[in-house]
């Protein structure tokens, strides 16, 4: 989680909503991403997503049997679902999202039994720091937004 943390980190940096992720497999990291939305101007270009698509290039396959997803934030439908197409054993969650979230708050797709695949789900994984860098990125934000009111 310390190198998702990382990840976000770096989404941080460059005015990116704060989300990293990491796949591990046998130890080694084989694919990290985070946040490249609005850089990118791509609805896809999530942190798990970016991650999935090095993984898949780095294993030379879709198929990511024996790896395990480490993510700051609880991911969205989007991403729950390609973690299930890619078949990923484990997913390790920092913080919940509970207006959003798809692997236990609003819904749950990554354990959902009528789909093909399930994926083990441990959540609360350095809870604090991952919520605190989302915290401070939108506080931050919100006196952006405030300080360009106040110049109009």
């Amino acid at each position: 989680m310390i190198e998702a943390l990382g990840e976000a980190e770096k989404a941080f940096a460059i005015g990116e909503i704060p989300i990293g992720a990491v796949i591990e497999k046998d130890g080694q990291i084989v694919g990290r991403g985070h946040n490249l939305t609005e850089s990118m101007k791509d609805p896809t270009a999530h942190a798990e997503m970016m991650a999935i698509r090095q993984a898949a290039r780095n294993l030379g396959g879709w198929r990511l049997i024996g790896c395990n997803l480490y993510v700051t934030v609880e991911p969205c439908t989007m991403c729950a679902g390609a973690m299930v197409w890619a078949r990923i054993d484990n997913l390790y969650i920092g913080a919940m999202d509970p207006k959003a979230g798809a692997c236990g708050s609003v819904f749950n797709i990554v354990s959902d039994d009528r789909l093909n695949h399930r994926i083990n789900v441990e959540t609360g994984i350095m809870e604090e720091e991952c919520s605190k860098i989302m915290k401070a990125f939108f506080a931050q934000l919100r006196n952006r937004k405030k300080n360009n009111k106040s110049e109009e």
